[in-house]
């Protein structure tokens, strides 16, 4: 049976023509059967593709043979499955786009890129380096969500700062407001899915007066693959596709709270009603919760 696979990936790189990049990245995706999401600025390509393996790996292949694409990092994870026509049950679509920020701060005259990635960005950490600041460093050391406020409920790193945030552009007016200057002093270790949004918001944090900003190299996901439920993540991945969240391991810890009755739980869901766009952390047995119990998060 063929294997589902889905692809995370990005890449900070100058591009003189991204409407050109988006009609061959349509065609390339379509031409393999694949569904997801790509973004596509003047800054580089942003992307989730669900599929069949041999067909993600084409897709990999014939996309790193464009060079400024030849070093980007696909991370690569487990796909809920394949419909009848080959195509994956994660994703409804596949939507290609050119947008003015491929991770939407609302700030792109602020991000500076060049061919070897986001200038002024924090120091890069590999899960094991991370483990060694935090060992030289102890509590001096603070990790600071880079997602929106819902992703962290379900999993965060411990003793994470998890700022009020319900979209990424909400990061810009918190850190303008001066809400985290009392930071400035120490260790700030930024993180995120898959590392795109920490390449962003390290640079905002570092241009704002941060002296000493890192980011987790490859984000959470590289950070589960290194230590699954052994180090210093707690709780489940947030994912934005069919599969709603993904663990590391066999015993992964269950923090997320539902929002109705309080009992443990990582599933998300959407507001019952249809004119509502907000989502929370619901178990089943409240999933159709009024919009009211919004309020108790």
């Amino acid at each position: 049976m063929p294997l589902a696979k889905i692809l995370l990936y990005y890449v900070f790189t100058p591009l003189a023509d991204p409407e050109a990049i988006r009609l061959w990245q349509r065609d390339l995706a379509e031409s393999l059967g694949l569904r997801g999401r790509l973004l596509i600025s003047k800054d580089g390509l942003n992307g989730t593709l669900g599929g069949e393996m041999s067909a993600l790996k084409r897709y990999v292949r014939k996309t790193r043979e464009y060079a400024p694409f030849k070093h980007t990092d696909f991370k690569w994870s487990e796909g809920t499955g394949l419909d009848e026509s080959g195509r994956s049950v994660d994703f409804p679509k596949l939507s290609v786009k050119v947008r003015d920020e491929i991770v939407s701060f609302g700030a792109p005259g602020e991000l500076v890129v060049d061919a070897a990635g986001v200038v002024g960005g924090g120091t890069r950490l590999t899960p094991d380096a991370l483990h060694e600041l935090v060992a030289a460093r102890g509590d001096e050391v603070v990790f600071f969500d880079g997602r929106n406020a819902l992703e962290a409920s379900i999993g965060h790193f411990t003793n994470a700062i998890v700022p009020p945030t319900d979209t990424t552009r909400d990061f810009v007016d918190l850190l303008d407001s001066g809400a985290y200057d009392d930071l400035k002093g120490r260790p700030v270790v930024t993180y995120c899915t898959g590392g795109i949004r920490c390449e962003v918001l390290s640079s905002l944090m570092a241009s704002r007066g941060f002296g000493e900003v890192y980011q987790l190299e490859g984000g959470i996901v590289r950070y589960g693959e290194r230590y699954g439920d052994e180090g210093l993540w707690e709780g489940s991945l947030y994912v934005f596709d069919g599969r709603g969240s993904v663990d590391f391991g066999d015993h992964t810890a269950v923090i997320g709270s539902c929002v109705a009755c309080g009992a443990a739980t990582k599933r998300t869901a959407n507001c019952p009603d249809a004119s509502c766009r907000i989502q929370s952390v619901v178990c089943e047995s409240c999933d159709a919760v009024p919009c009211g119990a919004h309020s108790l998060t």
